[in-house]
C-alpha cells in the first residue's frame, strides 16, 4: 500500500519532466540498477511521453567511486586486501585529475570493511577491524596520489580507523608498551600512538573524507549507539565501543598535541565506525557531506530544472534518511513545485514525518508478506513495479 501526502498540482497536458535519482539498495541493487529499474516503470505508464533523465546518485558509502569516477573521468583499479575480519578480498581504486594536474585517489571504504563482504559469516562487531581500508590507502599512495578521498558508508567495523592506522604503519600500544588486539576490542586498552613507522605520503597527501551521516563519535547518537546494533553490538558491546573510541579520541589529540573536545563532537566523525579519526585528529583531513559532493559532480540540480516530478529510493526510509542521505539532498536540490517521491525495501516513517520532510510519497518494495531476502533477491522488479505505480497516480492527478 501507499500513500500520496498532500496535493499535487494539476498540471498542463505537456509532456511529465521525470528525475530518477535513488542510491543504491544495500545488498540488493547498485544505484545504477536501481535506477533502470526505476526508469523501466516509468515507461511502463508514459511510454514516450515522458522526459526522462536518470541520475544515479550516492552519498559517501556504497556506489559513490563508480559515480565520482564516471562524473570526473578517471580510471578504476584493482587492489588486494582484506575484509573486515581478515581474509583476502580484491578491492578497488579510483584515478582521476585534480585541477592542478596531480592525481587524486578515491577509496570507498566498504570495498575492504563493508557488511557485505562478512555477510556469510555471525557479524562480529568488537573483532572487526579497518587494516583492509589501509591496504587501499596504500595502494593509493603507492600511484603517487596527491589528493585522497575516502568515501565512508556501510562498514562493519567499529575501531575507529585503528586497524586502518595500523595499516599505514603506526602502533596503538597499551600501558607496556605491547600492541592492542585489532578491532574495537582493544581500544580500552590503548595507552599510546607510536607514529615512528608510519608512511609519511599519508602526512603529506591532501585528504577528504566523505561522509554518509553527520552523528557525532560517541555518546547516545554516536557510532557505537546508533550503528553498533546493525553490525551486532549488543548493550555491552556498544558500551565497550563508546568507551573505547573516546580512548582512542584522546589519545590521537595527545598524540598530535590538540584537543579532543573538537574530536569527541565533530558532526560526522561517527560514520563508518568512527573510521575518519585518525585522518581528521593526525592529517587533519577535512570532512564534507557525501551526498552533497556527488549531487555536485553528476550535476542532480542542474537536472533537476524544470522537472515535475523525481524518484529516489534507498533500502530503507527512516529519520536517518533525513540528515545527510540521498533523499535529503535529494529534497534539498529539488526546485519548488517538484513531488519527490521516494522508493525504498521498507518505510519507517509515518506520513506525516516524511511529508515534513518536503517528500510528497513514499512506497515499499514489499508487495505482501516477505523475507528481507526474497525483497533483496527481486528487489529490481518490485522497483519497477513501485515505480510504475507511483507514476500512474502521479499522472493520474493531472
Amino acid at each position: 500500500m501507499y500513500a500520496v501526502a498532500g496535493s499535487l498540482n494539476r498540471m498542463s497536458d505537456a509532456a511529465l519532466n521525470v528525475v530518477i535519482a535513488p542510491d543504491s539498495l544495500k545488498g540488493s541493487c547498485s544505484s545504477p540498477e536501481a535506477a533502470r529499474a526505476l526508469a523501466d516503470g516509468v515507461r511502463s505508464v508514459l511510454g514516450d511521453t515522458a522526459d526522462l533523465r536518470v541520475v544515479p546518485m550516492a552519498d559517501g558509502g556504497e556506489g559513490t567511486l563508480e559515480a565520482l569516477v564516471s562524473a570526473w573521468g578517471g580510471r578504476v583499479g584493482e587492489v588486494a586486501t582484506s575484509d573486515a575480519l581478515g581474509r583476502p578480498r580484491i578491492g578497488r581504486v579510483g584515478f582521476g585529475q585534480t585541477s592542478s594536474g596531480g592525481i587524486r585517489a578515491i577509496v570507498e571504504a566498504a570495498d575492504a570493511n563493508g557488511l557485505p563482504a562478512v555477510s556469510d559469516v555471525p557479524l562480529q562487531p568488537l573483532g572487526a577491524d579497518s587494516a583492509g581500508v589501509g591496504a587501499l590507502i596504500l595502494a593509493a599512495l603507492d600511484a603517487g596520489a596527491d589528493e585522497l578521498l575516502l568515501c565512508l558508508g556501510g562498514s562493519a567495523t567499529n575501531d575507529g580507523g585503528a586497524g586502518m592506522l595500523r595499516a599505514l604503519g603506526a602502533r596503538l600500544l597499551d600501558r607496556n608498551g605491547n600492541d592492542i588486539v585489532p578491532g574495537a576490542r582493544g581500544l580500552a586498552d590503548l595507552h599510546q600512538v607510536d607514529l615512528a613507522g608510519l608512511d609519511q605520503r599519508a602526512a603529506k597527501v591532501r585528504w577528504g573524507i566523505a561522509c554518509d551521516v553527520d552523528n557525532p563519535l560517541i555518546g547516545p547518537t554516536g557510532a557505537a549507539a546508533v550503528f553498533g546494533p546493525q553490525k551486532g553490538a549488543d548493550v555491552d558491546d556498544v558500551a565497550h565501543i563508546d568507551a573505547g573510541l573516546a580512548t582512542l579520541a584522546n589519545t590521537l589529540a595527545d598524540t598530535a598535541g590538540g584537543e579532543a573536545s573538537g574530536l569527541l563532537t565533530a558532526r560526522g566523525l561517527g560514520a563508518a565506525g568512527g573510521l575518519a579519526l585518525g585522518p581528521v585528529a593526525l592529517f587533519g583531513a577535512e570532512l564534507v557531506p557525501g551526498a552533497e559532493l556527488v549531487s555536485e559532480a553528476v550535476g542532480l540540480r542542474a537536472a533537476l530544472e524544470g522537472a515535475d516530478l523525481v524518484i529516489t529510493g534507498e533500502g530503507r526510509l527512516d529519520s536517518q534518511s533525513l540528515d545527510g542521505k540521498v533523499v535529503s539532498q535529494v529534497v534539498a536540490d529539488s526546485p519548488a513545485g517538484c513531488a519527490v517521491f521516494v522508493v525504498a525495501g521498507a518505510v519507517s516513517l509515518s506520513s506525516a514525518d516524511y511529508r515534513a520532510a518536503g517528500i510528497s510519497a513514499a512506497l515499499s518494495i514489499a508487495q505482501g508478506p516477505a523475507t528481507l531476502a526474497e525483497l533483496q533477491a527481486d528487489a529490481e522488479r518490485l522497483l519497477t513495479e513501485a515505480a510504475a505505480q507511483l507514476v500512474g497516480a502521479f499522472a493520474a492527478s493531472r
